[in-house]
């Protein structure tokens, strides 16, 4: 009798074995839930980038606004009646400076005395 119960209890664990580590087991579904919820994530931002490029192709075809902006940071153009400030950082004018010099030493170098 007690023979008969220890092979119950190993034919119960065998038959349990796929469904804690097999193929189809609670961990693999579990690993699979928690990529599909990854996976909403990551679609669910690139909704929101895919909506706002329609927005801006929209506006840039419909309105001038857009256009006008990107001339303006883009290309630097500035309208016939305006007055155009440049405000340069600190750090900026110091490596300007040395591109420049190292940009007017070669020149030197070459011109005929």
């Amino acid at each position: 009798m007690r023979i008969l119960a220890i092979v119950l209890a190993l034919m119960i664990a065998l038959l349990q074995w796929p469904l804690w580590i097999g193929k189809g087991s609670w961990l693999r579904v579990w690993q699979l839930d928690q990529e599909l919820s990854d996976r909403h994530a990551q679609n669910d931002r690139l909704k929101e980038r895919n909506a706002a490029l329609e927005a801006e192709v929209l506006d840039l075809k419909t309105g001038t606004d857009a256009i006008e902006e990107r001339a303006r940071n883009e290309l630097g153009m500035i309208r016939p009646d305006e007055v155009f400030f440049q405000v340069l950082d600190a750090r900026r004018q110091a490596s300007a400076a040395s591109s420049v010099a190292l940009a007017s030493a070669p020149q030197q170098a070459s011109a005929p005395r």
